[in-house]
């Protein structure tokens, strides 16, 4: 069976937590997901072709030219609840043009498990996870069709959705393949501090069992693949796709400081010249760990410090205090690790003014870099449940069953306004990257000309830039390749040449 994986283009949400300029410079990043997806399937023994869309740079009509070409059986998206209705319109398109069936993935999918089947576009939902979902399921389509025994699938059957459960057995997350990097333009991949080039992001564990109130992952089962498992992936990153710099996007990477000793230890006797960086809370790394991880090539942690008032961060189940914030971001930074940390605006019983001592409290912790995020009811938070108990509406929900229109979610924990709510957040990262000592710092630190250019034209946009909801962003951020139509024909024969040489075309 030939399978088709499409990640599409999406335009700046008014929901979003990040305002405009942030998110246009966020990066672009490998659909993980996706390529994991591939990697299950191919092992299946099946055919399959990633289209990065958005990092390319293609229209619904030049992704269908490369689809064409394939002739597949199936498109797979992955459909996130931000995105949810653009990834539906590019899907309707897609599948209104090949005749074929559609699969949609991700975490929405577990959240809104009918709700995101009730549309006239997909026909399948993948909710849990796909490492014996997907095996099943093709052969399922291709064989008898009898739905009814893949695990954790969701489908219709006549005007019922169907939601199968999980496989009884748990998942052994060290047993998934690693991600079909191969289908992938490794090349053009890159955050806002990457210094160096291929670029790519990893997952090494999932969940999280902290209780922090905002996120989406609190109380959630921690599972972590083997540190030989990591490794094998990073050394594979290393030689087969020349990746020099990866982000490890676990919720929290250090929650086992055996665990990441023992990955380190493997980086080092390997001998791979890896920059990396990755997610740790405050209170889960020490001396001796943040050592080893400079000497096996850490470069950049990103701490989650929300606010810079005690009270703010017992409220929001942080469990870590001011003094312990001080500690472990000057001992990084004494260590030679780069520090970024994560802050909270509108967190509840905020004021102004609290939030003006939150970013003081940011410039004198001598952070690298900081990023000042919009509290958002993202799905399964309790401020989701707050904002669900305030409203009496899910507007998620709403939302994507199309019966919401796109807009700034309230915030009823707090006082402050989402106007100024938006004015303080740009404010914030003015205040602190706008210091003349922070910027002459900046520039000394800068390692290629391709990094200076992509942070200078982002300073000269958050001073420059407005802040238009109508503004569409995609494709016109400068420091990325925008893509004409030559251009677009190379890249074209790119994604066929990879896909030739891995076999997949006949």
């Amino acid at each position: 069976m030939r399978v088709a994986l499409i990640f599409n283009p999406f335009s700046y949400k008014l929901h979003e937590e990040n305002i405009r300029i942030v998110q246009k410079y966020f990066g672009l990043f490998p659909p993980l997901s996706l390529a994991w997806v591939a990697a299950i399937a191919k092992q299946a023994g099946h055919e399959v072709i990633l289209v990065d869309a958005r990092t390319i740079g293609l229209s619904k009509e030049q992704t269908l030219e490369i689809l064409k070409d394939f002739q597949p059986d199936i498109l797979g998206f992955m459909m996130t609840t931000y995105m949810f209705r653009e990834t539906l319109d590019w899907a309707r398109v897609l599948k209104n043009n090949l005749k074929i069936p559609v699969l949609a993935g991700g975490y929405n999918l577990r959240v809104y498990p009918r709700e995101s089947l009730m549309n006239d576009v997909v026909d399948y939902g993948c909710y849990y996870q796909a490492i014996r979902m997907i095996p099943d399921f093709l052969a399922q389509l291709e064989g008898n069709r009898d739905f009814d025994i893949v695990p954790g699938l969701i489908y219709k059957k006549g005007h019922d959705i169907v939601v199968n459960p999980p496989h009884p057995n748990e998942e052994d997350f060290d047993a998934y393949p690693n991600p079909a990097r191969e289908l992938l333009p490794n090349e053009l991949y890159a955050e806002f501090p990457t210094e160096r080039k291929n670029f790519t992001v990893m997952v090494t564990s999932l969940g999280c069992p902290k209780q922090c109130s905002f996120c989406e992952a609190r109380g959630t089962k921690y599972a972590a693949r083997k540190p030989e498992t990591v490794v094998n992936e990073i050394e594979e990153c290393y030689y087969k796709y020349s990746i020099r710099e990866i982000d490890i996007f676990d919720y929290e990477f250090c929650i086992s400081n055996e665990r990441v000793k023992n990955i380190c230890e493997g980086i080092i006797n390997r001998n791979l010249d890896i920059t990396w960086a990755c997610r740790a809370r405050i209170d889960s790394v020490n001396e001796d760990l943040l050592e080893i991880m400079h000497r096996a090539g850490c470069r950049r942690i990103y701490y989650g410090i929300e606010s810079g008032d005690q009270q703010t961060l017992s409220i929001m189940n942080k469990d870590i205090s001011i003094g312990q914030i001080k500690d472990t971001i000057g001992k990084t930074n004494e260590i030679g690790i780069k520090t970024l940390g994560f802050f909270l605006v509108g967190v509840p019983g905020e004021t102004i003014q609290s939030f003006r001592d939150t970013v003081n409290f940011a410039m004198l912790l001598n952070l690298s870099y900081a990023q000042f995020s919009k509290l958002t009811a993202k799905p399964w938070t309790l401020m989701w449940n707050d904002l669900i108990q305030s409203t009496g509406e899910d507007y998620w929900k709403e939302y994507i069953l199309g019966r919401q229109q796109e807009k700034q979610l309230p915030r009823p924990w707090t006082e402050i306004s989402n106007i100024e709510i938006d004015r303080l957040t740009k404010w914030a990262y003015l205040k602190f990257y706008m210091r003349p000592k922070y910027l002459w710092k900046a520039i000394k630190s800068v390692a290629s000309f391709t990094e200076f250019k992509r942070k200078f034209m982002a300073l000269l946009d958050m001073l420059f830039g407005q802040e238009k909801a109508s503004e569409d962003w995609i494709g016109k951020s400068k420091q990325f390749t925008v893509f004409n139509e030559n251009s677009y024909r190379i890249r074209k024969k790119h994604i066929t040449e990879r896909n030739q040489d891995a076999g997949y075309y006949k």
